[in-house]
């Protein structure tokens, strides 16, 4: 028996997956992962962690990394950039804080950071980056071999038979050392 006056009551709605596009690639969700896993460690721009030597330099970034960065309630300027710092390098990362306070800001594009708090601790150090090697393209072929290769005229084939040439004189060379 229903009242006048009262509209029925609503079923809660159910949830329903989205269809179409069920599968996303990790490469996709990776980015929400990590920004909410930055943002909880007090990380508005998950870039500061990992692009530190090109904002501080390689030589500051061997001996720091940036811990968290504390704002004031409801403000976005005017930061605490907490730095992890190796316990022999303190001092000196302790002169240059205006130079990285100065190229934090300047990488935020304001006035993001207003002071930086040392604490010292163990600090892994960045990976190197490797050159890579030279393309097969570009190492010499070995003399003896050269001008017999030149007379092919396919030029897939002279490609193929010049990497050939060319690992056969790295063989060499590595046999006469």
């Amino acid at each position: 028996m229903e009242r006048e006056g009262k509209p029925p009551k609503k079923e809660p709605r159910r949830y329903e997956r989205p269809r179409g596009s069920g599968v996303r690639a990790i490469a996709d969700l990776m980015p929400d992962v990590g920004r909410t896993a930055f943002r909880r460690f007090g990380f508005i721009q998950s870039s500061v962690v990992t692009r530190w030597p090109e904002i501080v330099g390689e030589r500051h970034a061997r001996v720091c990394m940036p811990e968290s960065i504390r704002f004031p309630q409801g403000e976005k300027t005017g930061g605490i950039l907490q730095l992890v710092v190796v316990p022999a390098h303190a001092p000196l990362i302790s002169h240059v804080v205006p130079e990285i306070i100065e190229r934090v800001n300047r990488f935020f594009g304001y006035s993001a950071v207003a002071r930086v708090k040392l604490r010292q601790g163990e600090v892994k150090p960045p990976p190197a980056e490797k050159r890579a090697a030279a393309p097969p393209s570009l190492r010499p072929i070995p003399i003896e071999l050269g001008d017999s290769l030149r007379d092919i005229g396919d030029p897939e084939l002279r490609t193929v038979l010049e990497s050939l040439a060319r690992s056969l004189g790295e063989a060499d060379e590595r046999g006469q050392e």
